[in-house]
């Protein structure tokens, strides 16, 4: 079952003009398996620059699942926006899945309804995001929302931290702050080691982040999914992707 989508580029770091392979990896703990492009699966696969919004180009069946090149140096925001897909899990199994992603609410709302011991029926669509920088790291350079579904927001640039500052973190879902949703972000390094925190009534996180190293943060919504559709839950699965580099977050 359904582990994380992020996005990995071939690099974090391009140079203007440079090519970047824009991967997709699924799994978990940040050990995953790419996932090549799919058209029938993509409701929008976008980059945004100075210049503005421009689509991640790419062949079907192939990994890296995109290519991009921005000619000018700055911050980079990479999204993929999947149209949803079904899935039909026991009950135990979907019972654990809600236990791990912090999704307390749908599962005494299954207990209210007495399904605590039915399997269940979702759709689910991921809401994937990457910040990559090309050139010298600015503070008035940042993340954008590129309005997905739900959606991870850095409201201070990453690569512009020192190793004592904290990122905040905006979760929104239909553009709309998203309160008490679970957030998780963890390392390359030790991905085991995760850090967690439930968004406030603003939909907002804060983290410490180690100066080094690649950063999946990352949080799931579920809401009951709209009559009709054969399915009783609708998921979306928000990740943002960086790394960070001691010079880099320095400036030197």
């Amino acid at each position: 079952m359904a582990h994380d989508l992020w996005i990995e580029p071939t690099t974090f770091f391009p140079k203007p003009g440079q090519w970047v392979g824009v991967r997709l990896q699924i799994g978990q703990d940040l050990l995953g398996d790419p996932l090549p492009r799919n058209a029938a699966l993509i409701d929008q696969f976008v980059f945004e620059d100075a210049a503005g919004r421009k689509p991640v180009v790419g062949q079907d069946g192939v990994d890296p699942a995109g290519l991009l090149r921005s000619d000018l140096p700055g911050l980079l925001v990479i999204g993929y926006h999947s149209h949803p897909s079904a899935v039909e899990l026991p009950a135990e199994k979907f019972n654990r899945y809600l236990r791990e992603e912090g999704l307390e609410t749908i599962a005494a709302l299954r207990a209210r309804r007495h399904e605590t011991e039915a399997s269940a029926r979702e759709l689910f669509s991921r809401c994937a995001k990457s910040l990559v920088l090309s050139g010298m790291p600015s503070a008035d350079q940042g993340d954008r929302p590129l309005g997905f579904t739900l959606e991870l927001v850095a409201e201070r640039n990453p690569y512009t931290l020192s190793a004592d500052e904290e990122l905040p973190l905006l979760l929104t879902y239909e553009n709309h702050p998203l309160a008490g949703a679970l957030v998780v972000a963890m390392n390359r390094s030790n991905p085991a080691e995760k850090l967690t925190a439930r968004t406030d009534d603003t939909g907002r996180v804060r983290f410490q982040l180690r100066p080094s190293g690649m950063w999946l943060i990352k949080a799931v919504h579920m809401v009951p999914a709209a009559t009709g559709s054969h399915a009783e839950w609708a998921s979306f699965w928000a990740s943002l992707t960086f790394e960070r580099q001691p010079r880099i977050a320095q400036g030197g």
